[in-house]
């Protein structure tokens, strides 16, 4: 339904409990390489349980690779996760097939990625003043389940 996007993750664990979220809600995780890790590193297995065969991950070498793929499946929207906006992740009507990325612990997406005209829109979670940044997997969970409730998590029960 959805596409949920790691941009160059790093922490293995993160990358796991992705797994979990995407297996559980039928979206499929796409992760932007260069990885900080081996997909058979034991803390991705451990975080993501026995769900790595029920979840749908794709690796992308880089991404204009990850960009043709969504183009080529009619992905037209895709919304990049920052700190660096006003823009609320709930302000969003979100619709089947749109993409939600996110960028590598510490640092977050790039300037570069940010600015590129393919991206629809940044949006971000709120939090309270003085926090750096929520937990990557946590990030992308709230905005999965967010996206899914607005189209009456189709698929669930």
């Amino acid at each position: 339904m959805f596409h949920i996007v790691f941009f160059e993750p790093r922490i293995p664990q993160n990358t796991g409990n992705a797994i979990r979220t995407s297996a559980a809600t039928g979206n499929m995780l796409h992760l932007v390489e260069p990885l900080g890790f081996e997909m058979s590193d034991t803390k991705l297995k451990r975080a993501g349980l026995d769900y790595h065969d029920l979840a749908h991950v794709m690796i992308h070498p880089d991404f204009d690779a990850l960009m043709a793929y969504l183009e080529s499946e009619g992905t037209g929207r895709v919304y990049a996760f920052t700190g660096h906006t006003d823009n609320r992740y709930t302000d969003v009507s979100y619709q089947p097939g749109d993409a939600l990325m996110f960028g590598p612990e510490p640092t977050g997406l790039p300037d570069e990625i940010m600015a590129d005209p393919r991206i629809t829109r940044l949006l971000r979670i709120p939090m309270r003043p003085g926090i750096r940044s929520l937990n990557l997997s946590n990030s992308a969970a709230i905005a999965t389940f967010e996206a899914w409730r607005q189209n009456d998590f189709g698929g669930g029960v």
